[in-house]
């Protein structure tokens, strides 16, 4: 696929994969299906569900090191000052071939432009948080998180996620 193309249907999946409530219940709930994914494809990650100031689900799997949990601050920083995927705003700077810290003005040590933070979008209120996922290649992660969202919301995944290169 193409950059533009993944920015489509990143921009599809931001506005398809939207609750119609979040709350403690709900971020434990997707962490929990995530570190359960996680499980199953013995992928070593972190995962982090956080409303916008406060942590809601957080799990370290064998095979993870600080520096992943680094890069879920990081990358997790990005989404809640963007409100975006992480993902989408790292394709969409590449494709300008400028950086964050270019653009923005921001320190790539606080903020990461790599796929594994995706918006927690309420219905009607906008983003509420974010979901992290790192351990794997940034488009593995991207899609981890988005495959997550799409079983808690009753969406079909196939339809929805990028295609895997």
């Amino acid at each position: 696929m193409t950059i533009e193309k993944d920015l489509d249907r990143i921009l599809e999946q931001e506005r398809a994969l939207c609750f119609p409530r979040f709350d403690a219940a709900t971020g434990w709930e997707l962490g929990s299906l995530l570190r359960e994914m996680a499980l199953e494809r013995q992928a070593g990650v972190v995962i982090d569900v956080h409303l916008h100031s406060m942590p809601l689900f957080y799990c370290a799997l064998p095979g993870t090191t600080a520096d992943n949990a680094a890069w879920v601050r990081r990358k997790r920083a990005v989404t809640l000052r963007f409100f975006r995927s992480s993902y989408a705003l790292g394709l969409a700077l590449s494709a300008q071939g400028t950086t964050v810290e270019a653009k923005y003005g921001v320190s790539p040590a606080e903020f990461a432009t790599h796929g594994g933070s995706f918006p927690i979008i309420v219905e009607g209120t906008g983003c509420v948080g974010a979901v992290t996922v790192s351990g794997l290649p940034q488009r593995e992660d991207h899609n981890m998180v988005v495959e997550a969202l799409c079983r808690l919301l009753g969406k079909d995944n196939a339809a929805l996620c990028l295609d895997r290169t």
